[in-house]
């Protein structure tokens, strides 16, 4: 887990520990790259958080769903979601037993409290991973700004004065 050229979120070696001290010394081609690699780890960072927003907002809006269908009555007829935007009519058989997606097409039937406590720890899991992946993305942000400002110093000392 050296790199991110497997497409995962890793960090290099040259980006994970490098000081602002560390970073004077290197030459332009090594600060551009390391500018590079953050800012493309940031990127990468920033869509896993997106990821994780929307997941998380599904996961809230599976919940509350399960909390408003506790209330219906047995045999009340409703409209039933097939995809995001399709709907089918249907009756409600037994309110207490719910189908839960568990991923890749997998369902498993638990009962209303499950359902609710899997949505509940899912979220949990999310909003944990979320404050974790922010407080990489700061420190990565901070290492991609650090060697932009000396990169640009350098090449600042490097154009001719007019």
């Amino acid at each position: 887990m050296a790199s991110s050229k497997g497409g995962g979120v890793a960090t290099s070696p040259a980006a994970a520990a490098v000081r602002a001290s560390d970073m004077e010394k290197m030459s332009i081609e090594q600060l551009k790259a390391i500018k590079e690699q953050t800012d493309l780890e940031v990127n990468l960072l920033q869509d896993s958080l997106n990821n994780i927003k929307t997941a998380t907002g599904r996961l809230e809006n599976a919940a509350s769903s399960l909390h408003d269908l506790s209330f219906r009555p047995q045999g009340k007829k409703m409209l039933v979601p097939l995809t995001a935007s399709l709907y089918v009519p249907g009756t409600l058989d037994d309110a207490d037993k719910v189908l839960v997606d568990i991923g890749t097409g997998y369902f498993v039937e638990k009962t209303m409290n499950e359902g609710r406590d899997y949505c509940e720890r899912k979220i949990n899991l999310l909003k944990s991973n979320f404050d974790q992946l922010i407080e990489l993305a700061t420190k990565k942000k901070t290492v991609a700004d650090e060697a932009g400002a000396i990169l640009q110093a350098k090449l600042r000392q490097l154009a001719p004065t007019t």
